[in-house]
């Protein structure tokens, strides 16, 4: 009977999903954002365990908030949130211009240099604003085709959906397979290519521990990894809203691999550099920072440690 209700949920999960690709794309601009606007209002009153745990990151990211200043900036964490999918739903009928119009990066130059070095790029974003935005701003404004990874989502049908979502966009994605994607990832990087990864929250029993807002958390280690194994720019990225159609964002300072120390060490603290630039982005932008899962430590396990399985 238990294996019939989570057949049914999966069945459902991916046929919303489906719904909202078929759908919310075909619908005008103004509706879909009222639409979103809407759903995510009645989630947040709604106090499901997702708003609860995006309250409980927020009051570590604002500390010292009131109650009622967290629950003002849940509410437009939602929207952002929201405003995040309906964006995404209809990325696929944007024209070349919205694309291009749609996404205002300070201090790009940092992109553009490393890419004219053929040193290989790498870009890592928390999970902030709109990535896929992001994502096909690069290869539409730069022409620049990247690789990206992909967590597996069950049911199998609608990952495959994300897949297929993504490299209609002109992305490359790779299944989060460890190994296997750590080594074509190196391979790309090697040959001058563009790499993104969304890398503030750890999905596996590998991840380097860093402090994040002041408590311990995990992040994952493949983007410090693969910056020197490959000798590729490791570039901290963070994205925001603001009150117009355009979603702004930020391409930071190359992450520096430390002169002294072991590989692990340098692993620690180019991943802790990754970590304070992320804080950063989203101290100044915490309404657009869409966690909505467990992410530091004490909050993983009673006593803290070891990864829960929560959806990403």
């Amino acid at each position: 009977m238990g294996d019939r209700k989570l057949i049914d949920t999966e069945k459902l999960t991916d046929g919303l999903y489906g719904l909202g690709w078929s759908t919310v794309k075909r619908l005008p601009e103004g509706v879909a954002v009222q639409l979103g606007r809407q759903l995510a209002d009645v989630a947040w009153r709604r106090r499901g365990k997702g708003v609860q745990r995006l309250e409980s990151n927020l009051a570590r990211v604002v500390p010292g908030a009131s109650a009622q200043r967290l629950e003002e900036l849940s509410r437009a964490g939602m929207r952002s949130y929201m405003r995040y999918w309906m964006e995404s739903f209809r990325l696929p009928v944007w024209s070349q211009e919205r694309i291009k119009g749609g996404f205002v990066p300070e201090d790009v130059h940092h992109l553009e240099d490393g890419l004219k070095s053929d040193r290989g790029v790498i870009l890592a974003l928390p999970h902030m604003g709109n990535y896929d935005l992001a994502g096909v701003w690069v290869t539409t404004k730069l022409n620049t085709p990247f690789t990206t990874v992909a967590e597996r989502l069950k049911p199998e049908s609608l990952y495959d959906r994300f897949v297929a979502y993504r490299e209609g966009l002109g992305m490359d994605v790779l299944p989060h397979t460890g190994g296997a994607a750590f080594g074509t990832l190196a391979r790309r990087l090697r040959a001058g290519g563009l790499v993104c990864l969304v890398a503030d929250r750890d999905l596996s029993s590998s991840g380097i521990p860093v402090t994040f807002f002041g408590e311990a958390a995990k992040m994952p280690a493949g983007p410090a990894m693969l910056a020197l194994q490959t000798g590729a720019m490791l570039l901290p990225v963070t994205l925001w809203y603001d009150d117009t159609p355009v979603m702004r964002g930020r391409v930071h300072p190359e992450i520096e691999v430390p002169e002294n120390g072991t590989r692990a060490e340098k692993a620690a603290g180019m991943t802790q550099a990754l970590a304070d630039a992320f804080a950063g982005g989203i101290a100044d932008h915490p309404e657009d920072w869409h966690m909505l899962q467990r992410l530091w430590l004490a909050d993983l396990t009673p006593h803290g440690g070891t990864p829960g399985t929560e959806p990403a």
